[in-house]
C-alpha cells in the first residue's frame, strides 16, 4: 500500500494526514476524500435513502406505463422487481470504491478515464440527472399547485394560463425548484436528515391511502382483475425485454454515482445490506401500492387514476387534499435532491474544482433541468419508457462497463488516492485522458443505440443497458489488456 494512504483493519482506506492536494483543476474540499471520522452513514441511512428515493411519483406511476402496454398487474410488478434486482448488481459494484476510499463518483472515474478524461462520464451522467431533476421538479410543482388550491380554491384561475398551463402552476414549479436548491445550499448533513424523516412519513401516508382506497372501493377493483392482453410467453417477451431495460434505466444513474453516498459509509457491510434490503423490495411494494390504489379508483370514480396528484385533487375534503399534496411534495423533494442533485453537482464541480463548488453545481443542475422541458418528457408513457428510460440506459451502461472492468478486473480494487488528484501520477495517461476508456464508452453507446437507426438491429436497443455495459466492458478489457498486468 502506498505510503500516502492508510489502510484500516476494516478494509477502508484514507489519505495520510501529511499529503498535500492543492491543484485547483483537480481538487476542492467538495471532491476531497472523506476522512474515516466523517464516514458515519449506517445501514438505516442507506435503507432510508433508497426508501425515500423509491417512494416517489415516478415509481408510483411506473406500473401504469407497463399496464397500458398490455401487461396485467402481476406481470408489471414482476418486470419492475426483476429490473431492480438486476440494476442492484452494478450499484453494489460501484458502491465499493466509495466506502473503501471515501471518494465521490467523478473522482472514482478518474482511475479509468484519466484525471481529465473523467469529465466525459461525469457530464454524460450529469445531463441525465438534470433531466430527472426537471421531471421531479415539475411533479413537485404540480403537487405544490394542488396544495395551494386546497388552501385557496381560486388559486388555479388566479392569473390565467400560459404555455398550456395555469400561470400559478408555473409559479408553484418555480417555488418547488427553489426549495430544492435551498436544501442543496445547506449541505449533505441536512440531506441525510431529510431522507431519514421522509422515508417513514411517505410510507405510512401511502399505506393509509391504500387502506382508504380498498375500503372505499369495497375491494381491490378492476385493474387487479384485468388479465392483460399477453397470454403466452411469446406474446409477453417482446414487451417484457425493453420494459426490463427501462426499469434498469430508472436507476442507471445511481448505478454509477453511488460513491457520492457510500463515501460516507461506516462499512461495506452496512452500505451493501442497507441497499440490498431496501431497493428491490421498496420499488416493487411501492409500485404495488400504486396499482392497488389506482385499481380502487376505477371503482370509486369510474376511471383509473394513475397520477396521485390528480387523485388527491378529487378528495372532497380540502384538509385531505392538503395532507395528500404535502406528502407528495415531501416524497418528491427527498428523491430529487438525493438522486438528481448530489451527483450532477459533484460532476459539474469536477469540471473546474477551483471555480465550481458543490453548491454552484447544484444550481447549474437546476437550470439545465428546466431547459430540458420536463413536461414534454412526461406527456406519454411510450416517450417516457421507450424513449427516455431505455435511451439513456445504453449510454450509462457503457460507462458502468468501463468502471466495473477497470476497478474489479484490471485493478482488483486497488487505487492510489493521491494520484486521483494529481496531473502527474498513475492516472495521467495521455495528457490526463485514457482514450481506451473513451473509445470503449463510444463503442458501447454505438452498440446500444444502433437499433434506433437500423430497424433490423432494434433488438440491440431493446437490450440497450445490457449490450452497452457488456460491449463497453469487453472493448475496454481488450484495449487495456497487458497494460495493467
Amino acid at each position: 500500500m502506498q505510503a500516502s494512504q492508510i489502510a484500516h483493519a476494516d478494509g477502508r482506506v484514507e489519505l495520510a494526514e501529511d499529503v498535500v492536494l492543492d491543484d485547483p483543476a483537480l481538487f476542492s474540499e467538495d471532491l476531497a476524500p472523506t476522512r474515516i471520522a466523517k464516514r458515519t452513514w449506517t445501514t438505516y441511512t442507506y435503507a432510508a435513502l433508497w426508501i425515500s428515493m423509491a417512494h416517489c411519483i415516478p415509481t408510483y406511476m411506473l406500473a401504469s406505463g407497463l399496464i397500458k402496454s398490455g401487461m396485467n398487474w402481476w406481470q408489471a410488478l414482476l418486470t419492475i422487481g426483476i429490473g431492480n434486482v438486476i440494476v442492484l448488481v452494478p450499484i453494489l459494484l460501484n458502491s465499493h470504491p466509495g466506502t473503501k476510499y471515501g471518494i465521490p463518483f467523478p473522482v472514482f472515474a478518474r482511475a479509468s478515464y484519466g484525471v481529465f478524461g473523467a469529465n466525459v462520464p461525469a457530464l454524460m451522467r450529469a445531463v441525465v440527472a438534470c433531466g430527472w431533476f426537471g421531471i421531479n421538479a415539475w411533479i413537485g410543482g404540480k403537487a405544490f399547485h394542488m396544495f395551494f388550491r386546497s388552501l385557496y380554491p381560486g388559486w388555479g384561475e388566479l392569473l390565467g394560463n400560459a404555455g398550456g398551463y395555469p400561470v400559478t402552476q408555473w409559479i408553484s414549479f418555480a417555488l418547488f425548484w427553489a426549495l430544492n436548491i435551498l436544501i442543496v445550499y445547506r449541505g449533505m448533513e441536512l440531506l441525510r436528515k431529510v431522507e431519514n424523516l421522509a422515508a417513514p412519513f411517505v410510507l405510512v401516508m401511502t399505506a393509509l391511502l391504500v387502506i382508504w382506497a380498498i375500503t372505499k372501493a369495497n375491494g381491490l377493483g378492476a385493474v387487479m382483475k384485468d388479465a392483460g392482453k399477453f397470454q403466452t410467453l411469446g406474446e409477453f417477451w417482446p414487451v417484457f425485454v425493453p420494459s426490463v431495460t427501462g426499469m434498469i434505466g430508472f436507476w442507471a444513474t445511481l448505478s454509477l454515482n453511488m460513491p457520492d453516498f457510500t463515501r460516507f459509509g461506516r462499512s461495506q457491510k452496512e452500505q451493501s445490506v442497507g441497499q440490498v434490503v431496501a431497493l428491490p423490495t421498496t420499488m416493487t411494494v411501492f409500485a404495488a401500492m400504486g396499482i392497488v390504489i389506482t385499481s380502487a379508483t376505477a371503482e370509486i370514480y369510474k376511471e383509473a387514476i394513475w397520477d396521485p396528484i390528480d387523485l388527491g385533487g378529487k378528495f372532497e375534503s380540502r384538509i385531505l387534499v392538503g395532507v395528500a399534496m404535502f406528502t407528495v411534495v415531501v416524497a418528491t423533494l427527498a428523491v430529487n435532491i438525493a438522486a438528481n442533485v448530489v451527483s450532477p453537482a459533484n460532476d459539474f464541480a469536477n469540471l473546474a474544482p477551483g471555480k465550481i463548488q458543490f453548491k454552484t453545481g447544484g444550481l447549474i443542475t437546476g437550470i439545465v433541468g428546466v431547459l430540458m422541458v420536463p413536461w414534454k418528457l412526461l406527456e406519454n408513457a411510450d416517450r417516457y419508457i421507450n424513449g427516455w428510460l431505455i435511451g439513456y440506459s445504453g449510454g450509462l451502461g457503457a460507462i458502468a462497463g468501463v468502471l466495473i472492468t477497470d476497478y474489479w478486473i484490471l485493478r482488483r480494487r486497488n487505487l492510489a488516492i493521491a494520484d486521483l488528484y494529481r496531473r502527474q501520477g498513475e492516472y495521467t495517461y495521455s495528457n490526463g485522458v485514457n482514450w481506451a476508456a473513451v473509445i470503449a464508452t463510444g463503442a458501447g453507446c454505438f452498440i446500444a443505440w444502433i437499433g434506433l437507426l437500423v430497424p433490423a438491429l432494434k433488438i440491440f436497443y431493446d437490450y440497450a443497458w445490457f449490450v452497452g455495459t457488456g460491449g463497453a466492458g469487453l472493448v475496454y478489457w481488450l484495449l487495456m489488456r497487458g497494460k495493467r498486468e
